[in-house]
């Protein structure tokens, strides 16, 4: 029996639609990353771009567990001598929500180029509304 192996012409991308609200980042971002890189479907293969486009909306209203709120801090460095800069995850909760959403996201993906394209298909927005209703997305529900 010979094994069966995907084209990138038949793979078929859906648009999902995953609300946010009252759902713990990690979790979020677990279910995101899957649908991301295609997981959930029977015909996954993990040197293909399978995933589906996803939107996550309520970005603004997700739950954090503990005193992550409080005690949360994202870090980057410029690259230049004494560069590093400390973001709070209240202030930035409050100024952008979809980053927290996407930084989470990116935590989960595997760190490669496939990744990166992959990412590519997130759409994180603050609030109930999005841009892609010619797309006909799917409501997925996350319990």
């Amino acid at each position: 029996m010979k094994t069966y192996v995907m084209k990138e012409a038949e793979i078929a991308k859906d648009w999902l639609v995953l609300d946010a609200a009252g759902v713990p980042l990690g979790r979020l971002a677990t279910r995101v990353a899957t649908f991301l890189r295609g997981k959930h479907k029977p015909t996954f293969q993990p040197n293909l771009d399978m995933g589906d486009n996803v939107i996550v909306i309520n970005a603004n209203q997700v739950k954090f567990t503990g005193m992550k709120l409080q005690k949360k801090v994202y870090l980057h460095h410029t690259g230049w001598m004494g560069g590093q800069k400390a973001t709070p995850l209240k202030t930035l909760m409050q100024a952008h929500p979809d980053r927290v959403v996407t930084k989470a996201v990116w935590g989960m993906m595997p760190k490669n180029r496939l990744s990166r394209r992959q990412m590519t298909h997130l759409r994180v927005y603050g609030g109930p509304e999005h841009p892609h209703t010619a797309q006909q997305p799917k409501s997925v529900e996350l319990a």
